[in-house]
């Protein structure tokens, strides 16, 4: 067999994995503009609902009721009061404390449907674990937003103040996979209460480009973008460029990256040095050593908050969108990614990624396997107020915690000095735990038993709804 032809062979197998992996197909015929931080996501973002006609549909974890949020705001309630329907999904952890219910009744006084995402419930004692995390816009059938960026006044920076923006990415498309990005949000709308009409769930518009991608909308546990992410990381053969707001990877996708750099793939992951949540930053360097022995390159962001999730390999596939290297991406949120297949558009993202380097601090072990950013120690630069994935670096800590415990206890790997004050306080924290179970039981037990009576609530009262339904669909 002639080498292009096996080459094309080994391309369509990858395609037909990729596909399968993410139960997305890959979608030809589309146009794609990257896009980058505020002030190229946000102007675009008000072109396109300043000029709908049809429909505005708009999803997203945060919308602050800042001035930024303010001037989304009354872009979708002029739109609303023109009689273009106007959606919005917004999640409620992510707006808890950053926007008030003012703001939403307002909204919805001027014509605009607003539907929150997983507000407490008394029947899902542990609901909150799950959050939509997406951020897209879908305008008209014609155009839609895959990005990392909520909406927030950090996205945007204070000038003024000289405080930069946060680092973020998102992308325009064009083109057939547009009903791919209106088909995710109709999902998410169908699952807080009607769905759509049908002449408003979007039919597939005509060939924009030549760019071909997939639109991987994850929900919890299908995993979809963990195995594609995962696929990526053992088929790249040259360069794996990753950037990440909230890293914490699991045992298998750290392997599959040690892997690649072992067989000689420049594998580089670009994560934030300021973080909105700084108690956690030493809980993310705890996951950088396994990687760099392996020869993975690790960076970090020297500006404000570096808030992209972005990968980018071997020049011709590209991925942008919401999803962190994290369980809580993985297998717990609702999710929206687009993975795109084109050499031009692979070449301006590493050409993008090359000027982040540029202004990020390699992270190296030192001669005694400790894990340190090169050069003169630097200060820590405040970020701007908490905005994009406390719920996520939360979960990402606990991870890197389980861990380091869990390295204490097979002994299967030498623990370093960061991890060793993991140590540390988890053994402090254990022992106050016990004291307090010996000298006050009542003070744990108490709120135990109240907590497993309300699940075993839930539990009853779901299997009795369950129960009602079958009863009637034998009707």
């Amino acid at each position: 067999m002639l080498e292009g032809e096996s080459l094309s062979l080994v391309r369509a197998l990858a395609g037909q994995a990729f596909s399968r992996a993410a139960g997305a197909p890959l979608i030809a015929g589309n146009r794609v503009r990257l896009l980058r931080d505020g002030k190229q996501n946000y102007p675009a973002w008000l072109d396109a609902i300043g000029a709908a006609r049809q429909r505005v549909h708009f999803e997203n974890y945060i919308f602050r009721e800042d001035e930024t949020g303010a001037m989304f705001a009354e872009a979708l309630a002029r739109k609303a009061a023109e009689g273009v329907p106007v959606r919005i999904v917004y999640d409620w952890l992510g707006g808890f404390g950053k926007t008030s219910r003012a703001f939403w009744r307002r909204l919805r006084d001027r014509g605009a449907q607003v539907r929150c995402y997983n507000p407490p419930r008394l029947d899902a004692p542990l609901g909150w674990l799950s959050r939509d995390h997406r951020k897209m816009l879908a305008v008209d059938g014609e155009v839609g937003f895959v990005t990392g960026l909520c909406v927030g006044r950090m996205w945007a920076g204070v000038p003024e103040q000289g405080v930069d923006p946060w680092r973020d990415t998102g992308i325009e498309v064009r083109g057939p996979a547009v009903a791919e990005i209106e088909r995710a949000f109709a999902q998410i709308w169908a699952t807080l209460g009607a769905p759509l009409p049908a002449a408003q769930s979007g039919s597939v518009p005509a060939d924009a480009g030549e760019i071909s991608l997939r639109i991987v909308a994850s929900m919890p546990e299908t995993a979809g973008l963990y195995r594609l992410d995962q696929l990526v990381a053992a088929l790249a053969r040259h360069r794996l460029w990753l950037t990440d707001a909230y890293y914490a990877g699991t045992i298998a996708y750290v392997q599959a990256l040690r892997a690649a750099a072992k067989d000689g793939v420049d594998v580089r992951l670009l994560l934030p040095n300021a973080t909105d949540v700084p108690l956690l930053r030493p809980l993310s360097r705890a996951g950088y050593r396994p990687l760099l022995e392996a020869g993975v390159r690790v960076f970090e962001w020297n500006g404000t908050m570096l808030h992209a999730k972005t990968a980018v390999a071997d020049g011709r596939w590209g991925r942008v969108g919401s999803s962190n290297l994290n369980p809580a991406s993985w297998l717990g949120n609702c999710e929206l990614d687009a993975v795109i297949e084109d050499e031009g558009f692979a070449r301006e993202m590493e050409a993008m990624y090359l000027e982040d380097l540029a202004n990020a601090t390699e992270v190296v072990l030192d001669a005694k396997q400790r894990v340190r950013a090169t050069g003169e120690p630097r200060p820590q630069r405040r970020p701007m107020s908490s905005g994009g994935g406390s719920a996520g670096r939360a979960a990402a800590g606990a991870m890197r915690i389980g861990h380091a415990v869990g390295a204490a206890f097979t002994g299967r790997r030498v623990l370093e000095p960061v991890e060793a004050r993991l140590q540390i306080a988890a053994g402090a924290a254990l022992l106050a735990l016990a004291a307090l179970l010996v000298l006050l039981p009542p003070l744990l037990a108490y709120p135990l038993g109240i907590f497993l009576a309300w699940v075993g609530v839930a539990f009853l009262c779901r299997g009795y709804g369950l129960y009602r339904k079958k009863g009637k669909d034998r009707e």
